[in-house]
């Protein structure tokens, strides 16, 4: 029989008491007010919301959220789990980039169920197996599996939200592809997310900011040039914070993204955003952590939207770990998004 895999990160980035868990995820959900959720060009600014939207969304079929310990980014998480509507779906994708080990694919898991301290989640072991006889698809070993923690950090809440349904879900480690992988990746999950039966959870940081993460952009105010920062350059900051230059710079990023719903033959499509996305990435060097998995989701709606399906990407939440103000200082950005088709 397969092995489970253990929750190896619960007790250190969340909590290992199921109550406990429970209610901080019950509160942050219920944060999140139904109305409140801004339009994508307002979700980096500190502006009031522009929009009502009812929650959950209808016809919601992926989101975009943070991995990050739950006292950083469990917050915002909320943000994209509370747009989504449960009721017609069955599986769950889960794609998280590697931290620990290099791939230049994608890889399954060989466990029959994932552990998690409100529950265990089934592993659709017939999804897997289909995978692996693409070709494309390596198998993690049980090491790999518990040391990566992009996906175990969206199971507690991935538990919570299907509560009462017998859901399975599809965890799928995404490596260091390069753009025409992320393609060939998302033609061959684009049937699977078709599916209404699907649901997709694309797992990612966004900015990693400061000397430890060797990765300090800056880009001062009235200047179209950005710099690295050092230790040494701290004159240039009296023109602009630090944290709002990243907040600048993720936003660029969100709305590479962003592909909105409208009925204008010259709408931003899904393949557009996919294409500025990679040249976002290429031109800022943005340390988006789960690049790779975004850009698999947007290669999946670009095939999609080549056969009649419109979809729209929309942020719904954005967040830093700290206000950097010196090159000393660090941070990390989260942001959640979500992905619906006309229906």
């Amino acid at each position: 029989m397969a092995p489970t895999r253990a929750a190896s990160h619960a007790g250190s980035w969340y909590t290992d008491d199921a109550d406990e868990l429970d209610a901080c995820l019950s509160e942050w959900l219920e944060d999140v007010e139904g109305q409140s959720l801004p339009k994508p060009l307002s979700v980096c600014d500190r502006s009031p919301p522009l929009e009502a939207l009812p929650l959950p969304v209808s016809a919601s079929r992926a989101i975009i959220g943070p991995h990050a310990g739950y006292s950083y980014s469990g917050p915002a998480a909320a943000y994209a789990y509370r747009t989504i509507d449960t009721s017609s779906i069955t599986t769950v994708f889960v794609l998280g980039p590697s931290h620990h080990v290099y791939l230049d694919g994608c890889a399954v898991s060989a466990c029959e169920q994932y552990e998690t301290p409100l529950g265990n989640l089934a592993i659709d072991r017939k999804i897997t197996e289909d995978l692996k006889t693409t070709g494309k698809f390596s198998v993690m070993s049980q090491t790999e599996d518990e040391d990566e923690h992009s996906i175990e950090m969206h199971l507690p809440y991935i538990y919570k939200v299907f509560k009462g349904r017998q859901i399975k879900i599809v965890p799928i480690l995404v490596g260091a592809i390069n753009s025409s992988k992320e393609n060939e990746y998302g033609k061959l999950l684009a049937p699977y997310l078709n599916d209404p039966s699907n649901f997709f959870v694309v797992s990612s940081d966004f900015c990693h900011w400061g000397l430890r993460f060797r990765y300090t952009h800056y880009k001062p105010s009235g200047s179209s040039l950005a710099t690295q920062l050092s230790n040494r350059s701290p004159s240039i900051l009296e023109t602009k914070p630090i944290h709002q230059s990243i907040r600048e710079l993720d936003k660029s990023g969100i709305l590479a993204i962003t592909h909105p719903w409208t009925q204008d033959s010259e709408a931003k499509t899904a393949e557009q955003a996919r294409l500025a996305f990679t040249q976002y990435l290429s031109s800022t060097k943005n340390t988006v952590c789960g690049r790779h998995p975004i850009g698999v989701l947007l290669a999946a709606l670009a095939e999609l939207e080549r056969s009649g399906k419109k979809s729209e990407c929309r942020f719904t939440r954005y967040e830093q770990s700290s206000e950097c103000v010196s090159p000393q200082d660090s941070s990390v950005s989260y942001a959640s998004a979500f992905v619906r088709f006309r229906e």
